[in-house]
């Protein structure tokens, strides 16, 4: 799902570019860094800007960035931080959500040393950053995010008196109530997008699932959890999307382009798609960030995006660090973000992208996202997700509360097998 967010088009093989990236002249007699990143993540031409400037500022080093596919990258990373991958790397680029995985077996470099003394730890997304902490440790570090707003159609919001749009929840759904006609459905949202209903949870000041010390267990039958599906069924019951299917059957935005929805929750770059089939909405699409419960700040998000992390087993520890503080760093990491139009890893770097309307959207409500609970098994629970079937099941008529705690005992299970 993470890559959803994150859907952009590039065209450079990774043969090329990684040798585009370490033939620079004057590199004999260097220190090679190797730098394993994700496809999409970086333009050729950001990478590009960033090598020239860090051999020019590190003479004694040489990078050796290679473009990886997501597809299968979890062994592959796996194998090379037992030491079984030729030419292992220096640095990788992992998704948020995948640290837990990778720290298992203590295989990463501890970073917090130089994360709370050097790199402003405290500015960090907590959607990135809270993901690459293991008992306080950190191991991963924030590079970039994206995330849901409210993509919305200016036009019709004008015609229903809408002048501005809503900062709280309540204000969301009155102002959706009035989209919603015959002809125009106020919101579409599929009965199964539990990312969007993560946000709701954790505006309530619920969980998906909680850790009482080593042991996790599913919550979505807390008081608070079920104030979050509420919501979410209130919202969702203003527009006609299948309670028995997610965001991408059908494709959203194939349902967006149609002219007859409001509303959607999505990323911004969705907008482009939409477009691509409906050229009249050009210049109709707004954003603006996912209300939340009062107006002094927008509703919590999920947030995806990526860490950086730094193998115990590479040769050259210090030379690692420098490359990850160089990516990470203010002139850099903004430079990507309005190069790929994504949320700079810092809050205080959010006006970086004050210009483009979708991004300021996405970068408000990163400044409280989160993240899916930190534990290698939470990837179970979305291989056969029962937050899935909950939501169809009280979309459809049945009692919330039991449908929780039937969800709650499944995560528990996929979790912790043998406390359910």
């Amino acid at each position: 799902m993470r890559r959803r967010l994150l859907a952009l088009a590039l065209t450079c093989a990774s043969a090329v570019l990684a040798a585009g990236c370490g033939a620079l002249p004057g590199g004999g007699g260097r220190h090679t860094v190797t730098v394993w990143l994700m496809k999409d993540s970086a333009s050729p031409d950001f990478l590009h800007r960033f090598t020239a400037d860090f051999e020019r500022t590190h003479e004694d080093l040489r990078l050796d960035i290679r473009i990886q596919q997501w597809t299968g990258i979890g062994p592959k990373v796996q194998a090379a931080l037992r030491g079984q991958a030729q030419d292992g790397p220096d640095v990788i680029e992992v998704g948020n959500t995948q640290v837990a995985q990778y720290v298992e077996g203590g295989r990463l470099t501890n970073l917090t040393l130089e994360s709370m003394r050097d790199w402003g730890m405290r500015d960090w997304l907590p959607g990135l950053a809270e993901p690459g902490q293991d008992n306080s440790a950190q191991y991963g570090i924030p590079w970039y995010a994206a995330n849901r707003v409210v993509v919305y159609r200016k036009d019709l919001f004008a015609k229903a008196g809408i002048t501005s749009p809503p900062r709280t929840r309540a204000a969301w759904l009155a102002a959706t109530e009035k989209l919603d006609s015959g002809t125009t459905q106020g919101i579409y949202l599929a009965g199964q997008d539990w990312y969007t209903l993560a946000g709701f949870v954790w505006d309530e000041g619920g969980d998906l699932a909680q850790r009482t010390g080593d042991v996790w267990k599913g919550t979505l039958d807390s008081p608070a959890a079920l104030r979050g599906m509420d919501f979410y069924r209130r919202l969702q019951a203003l527009g006609d999307g299948p309670a028995d299917a997610d965001e991408e059957h059908p494709p959203q935005a194939e349902v967006f382009a149609t002219g007859q929805v409001a509303q959607i929750v999505a990323v911004p770059g969705i907008a482009q798609a939409v477009v691509r089939k409906n050229p009249a909405l050009k210049d109709k699409l707004g954003f603006f960030p996912v209300p939340g419960r009062t107006a002094d700040r927008p509703g919590t998000v999920f947030t995806g995006g990526s860490d950086l992390i730094v193998p115990r087993n590479t040769d050259d520890r210090d030379a690692a660090v420098a490359v990850v503080a160089a990516l990470t760093g203010a002139r850099w990491d903004t430079d990507l973000a309005r190069t790929m139009n994504y949320v700079p890893n810092k809050t205080t770097l959010a006006s970086a992208v004050a210009g483009e309307e979708g991004v300021a959207a996405m970068a408000a409500g990163a400044a409280h996202g989160r993240a899916t609970p930190s534990t290698p098994q939470w990837a179970a629970v979305e291989a056969d997700n029962p937050i899935k079937r909950y939501m169809t099941k009280v979309l459809t008529g049945a009692d919330p509360a039991t449908e929780a705690r039937r969800a709650s005992r499944r995560i528990t299970e996929q979790l912790a097998p043998g406390l359910g």
